[in-house]
């Protein structure tokens, strides 16, 4: 699920500093191509994202910015955006989102 992922590289980036294509994409299973197409939505989103380059390069976050999820497992953030999402259908009186 590409959600579960973004999330996960934005919680990676957040604890780990750098990281690099090739070791996000080694943890998650996917291609280096997908990790930059991931990269390009994050930012999209408003995520401060960049990438430096060279042997000790890869993607990072601007200095001083963190998300308010820290320290939340991530079974626990879908569970609180899924309880939210049914919430808000019921409030729209549908039973499925």
């Amino acid at each position: 699920m590409r959600a579960d992922r973004l999330l996960s590289i934005l919680l990676q980036l957040q604890a780990k500093g750098r990281i690099s294509s090739r070791d996000l994409a080694k943890k998650l299973e996917v291609s280096e191509r997908t990790i930059h197409r991931d990269m390009e939505a994050l930012s999209a989103s408003g995520i401060p994202v960049f990438a430096e380059r060279g042997s000790k390069g890869g993607w990072e976050l601007s200095e001083g910015y963190r998300t308010n999820l820290t320290g939340m497992k991530k079974e626990e953030i879908f569970s609180m955006i899924l309880t939210s999402s049914t919430r808000i259908a019921s409030d729209l009186g549908r039973k499925k989102i």
